[in-house]
C-alpha cells in the first residue's frame, strides 16, 4: 500500500468521524417536544342505592357489556311497596275530601237545618208567650220576680237559638267557601306528589343501566344490604377511553381545547391521535407520576384528551404520555 492510499483512507476516516460527531451534536441540540403524563380513563357511572334493602337478584356480571335500560340488579320491594300503597290511600282520601267540598252540602243536611230552625222558632214563640203572660202579674204580686226573670232569660235564650239555627241554614245554603276548596286542592296535590315520590323510589329498586356501558365493579353480592347512597354498580361508559393528563404550567398558555396531539400508551409502540376536549382553568393537585423534572415545583392543569375508535380496545388505567405540537413549546 502506497503513501497516497494511506493518506486517502485517513482522510475518509476523519470525515466519517466528523459526520458522526455532527449528527450526535444535532440530536443533542434538538429539543424534545413538550409532553404531559396521565392515564387512560372511561366515564365512570355510579349507581347509588336508593334505599337500605337487600339485593334479591343479580342480573349481570363484572366485565359484561350492557345496553341502555338493561336491568342490573333488584332490591327487596316489600317495605317500599307498602309505603307506596299508604301514600296512594292518602291521596285517594284527599281526592274524596275535595270532591265533597266541591259538591257542597247534601239536600238532607239542608233539610235538617231547616227543621232545626223551625224547632228553635217554635221554642222561641212559646218562651216569648210565657214571658208575656207573666209580665202583667208582676204588678199584682201574683208572680215572684225570680220567676219573671227566668221567663225573660228563657225567651232571650230561645231567640238566640233561632239566630244560631238560621246561621247554620244560611251557611249550608251558601255552599262551600272558595278557600276551603283551595285547601282541599292543595292537600290533594301534596298527597299526589308523595305518591309520585314513592313511585319513583319504588321504580329505582330495579337498578338499570342509564346508557350503554360495561360493568366495571359490583361491590355487593346477592343478599347484601347496602346503605343508602352506596354504589351498587360501577359502569364504564363510552366507545373509547380518553386520556386524563396534567398539563405543566409552562405549557398551559399555549394549549387549547381542540388542539391535536399524539398519545403514547404504555405497551403500544404506535401513538394514537387525540384531541383536547377539556382543559381546566384552575390548577389542581398533581399526582407524583405526572411530575417531570423541574415540574415538581410547578402547577399543573387537568385536561382530557379524546381518542378515536382505534383506541376502543384499550383498558382503563394504563399510563400514557402525550406530545404537544410546536405551538405548545
Amino acid at each position: 500500500m502506497n503513501a497516497s492510499t494511506c493518506r486517502s483512507r485517513v482522510r475518509a476516516r476523519r470525515a466519517h468521524s466528523l459526520f458522526i460527531l455532527a449528527a450526535v451534536a444535532l440530536v443533542a441540540c434538538t429539543k424534545a417536544p413538550p409532553q404531559a403524563l396521565g392515564t387512560l380513563e372511561f366515564d365512570r357511572i355510579g349507581m347509588p342505592s336508593p334505599v337500605a334493602e337487600r339485593i334479591v337478584a343479580m342480573e349481570v356480571r363484572e366485565g359484561e357489556a350492557v345496553a341502555a335500560g338493561q336491568l342490573l340488579l333488584k332490591l327487596d320491594p316489600t317495605h317500599t311497596q307498602a309505603q307506596l300503597a299508604a301514600a296512594q290511600a292518602q291521596a285517594q282520601q284527599a281526592r274524596d275530601a275535595l270532591a265533597e267540598l266541591e259538591h257542597g252540602p247534601r239536600p238532607q243536611d239542608i233539610a235538617q237545618a231547616r227543621a232545626n230552625l223551625a224547632a228553635a222558632q217554635a221554642e222561641a214563640r212559646e218562651a216569648r208567650a210565657y214571658y208575656a203572660r207573666l209580665s202583667p202579674l208582676k204588678d199584682k204580686n201574683y208572680v215572684a220576680a225570680a220567676d219573671l226573670d227566668r221567663a225573660r232569660a228563657a225567651a232571650g235564650n230561645a231567640d238566640g237559638k233561632v239566630k244560631a239555627a238560621q246561621a247554620a241554614l244560611d251557611e249550608l245554603l251558601a255552599g262551600t267557601r272558595a278557600e276551603q276548596v283551595a285547601q282541599g286542592k292543595a292537600a290533594l296535590a301534596a298527597a299526589e306528589a308523595d305518591v309520585a315520590a314513592q313511585q319513583a323510589l319504588f321504580d329505582k329498586l330495579a337498578v338499570v343501566a342509564p346508557r350503554a356501558a360495561r360493568v366495571d365493579s359490583l361491590p355487593y353480592r346477592l343478599g347484601d344490604q347496602a346503605p343508602v347512597g352506596a354504589s351498587l354498580a360501577i359502569l364504564l361508559a363510552g366507545n373509547a377511553p380518553y386520556a386524563r393528563i396534567y398539563v405543566p404550567e409552562p405549557l398551559r398558555a399555549n394549549v387549547h381545547v381542540g388542539d391535536a396531539l399524539r398519545v403514547f400508551v404504555a405497551g403500544r409502540e404506535k401513538p394514537f391521535s387525540g384531541k383536547v376536549r377539556m382543559l381546566r382553568s384552575e390548577p389542581v393537585f398533581t399526582p407524583y407520576y405526572a411530575l417531570i423534572g423541574d415540574d415538581v415545583a410547578r402547577l399543573s392543569y387537568l385536561a382530557e384528551v379524546e381518542l378515536g375508535a382505534d383506541a376502543a380496545s384499550l383498558p382503563a388505567g394504563l399510563p400514557v404520555h402525550v406530545e404537544f405540537g410546536a405551538s405548545a413549546r
